[in-house]
C-alpha cells in the first residue's frame, strides 16, 4: 500500500470511509489554535470515534454533522492529547444540532452545533473563533489553514500532538468530480497538483483564513488526492445565529 507523507488532520469520510488524515502538515506550537476542540463520539452501534471540532460560544462548538453520537466528550484546551495538562477542560455534550437538510448518505450540509453541559473558562490556551458572516462569500485563490490531531500515516494511528496545514481554495470545477457539490453550501479545498490535503478521519476542524471560520473538514476522495470538500459557513449562518439565541 502507498503511504502518504506526514499526514495530519483525522477527518472522517462519512459513508466514504472513517479515519484518515490530512497530508503534507506540521506540528502546531503549543496552544496556538486556543479555539480547538477534540471530540470523542460514541456513534449508536459503532466504535467510537474522534472528530475535531470549534469553540465558538463558551457554550458552544461547531463540527460536522456526520460526527454525531448517542454521547459526545469535548477536549479543550489540549496539544497533546494523550498529555493531561492544567490547560485541559473536558465537558460534556448535552445536545446536539443538525441542520434539518442534513443528509448523510450524500454528505451535504454536513455541519452540526454542540451545546455543552458547562461553560468553558476561557484562558490564553481556551478561546472562541470568529466565523464568517452570511454574506461573506470568500473567492477561490485565498490561502487558508486547517489544523487537527490525525494519523501520522494510513496504517498509524492518531497524531498525539495538534497539526496543521495551509490549503487553497480552489475554483468549484476542481471538485466537480464529487457527486453533488455545491459551490453555495461547500468550498473546494486543496490544491491537486500538491501533497497537501484533507483526507479521512477527525473531521469537523476548522478552515480558517485571515483568523476567521470559513469552512468546516467535510469529505474528501479515498484515496487522499486533493482536493476535499468543506462545509461553507457563510451559507449556515442565520441558522447557527438562531440556535444560539434559542439556546
Amino acid at each position: 500500500m502507498h503511504r502518504l507523507p506526514l499526514p495530519l488532520l483525522l477527518f472522517l469520510l462519512c459513508s466514504r470511509a472513517q479515519a484518515g488524515e490530512i497530508t503534507g502538515g506540521t506540528e502546531s506550537k503549543p496552544h496556538s489554535h486556543p479555539y480547538m476542540a477534540h471530540l470523542e463520539a460514541v456513534p449508536p452501534q459503532d466504535k467510537p470515534m474522534t472528530c475535531g471540532g470549534f469553540l465558538i460560544r463558551r457554550d458552544f462548538v461547531l463540527t460536522a454533522a456526520h460526527c454525531a453520537g448517542r454521547s459526545i466528550m469535548v477536549t479543550l484546551g489540549a496539544h497533546n492529547i494523550k498529555k493531561k495538562e492544567d490547560t485541559w477542560q473536558k465537558l460534556e455534550v448535552i445536545k446536539h444540532f443538525p441542520p434539518p437538510k442534513y443528509d448523510d448518505s450524500i454528505v451535504r450540509h454536513d455541519i452540526m452545533l454542540l451545546k455543552l453541559k458547562e461553560r468553558a473558562n476561557l484562558t490564553l490556551a481556551m478561546g472562541t473563533v470568529p466565523l464568517a458572516p452570511q454574506f461573506n462569500f470568500i473567492p477561490p485563490g485565498r490561502m487558508c489553514r486547517v489544523a487537527g490531531w490525525g494519523r501520522t500515516n494510513v496504517e498509524e494511528p492518531g497524531s498525539n500532538t495538534l497539526q496543521e496545514v495551509k490549503l487553497r481554495l480552489m475554483e468549484p470545477q476542481a471538485c466537480t468530480h464529487f457527486t453533488p457539490f455545491d459551490h453555495k453550501l461547500q468550498l473546494c479545498v486543496g490544491s491537486p497538483h500538491m501533497t497537501k490535503s484533507a483526507f479521512k478521519g477527525d473531521s469537523g476542524g476548522p478552515l480558517l483564513c485571515a483568523g476567521v471560520g470559513q469552512g468546516i473538514v467535510s469529505h474528501g476522495q479515498s484515496d487522499a488526492k486533493p482536493p476535499a470538500i468543506f462545509t461553507r459557513i457563510s451559507h449556515y449562518r442565520p441558522w447557527i445565529d438562531k440556535v444560539l439565541k434559542e439556546n
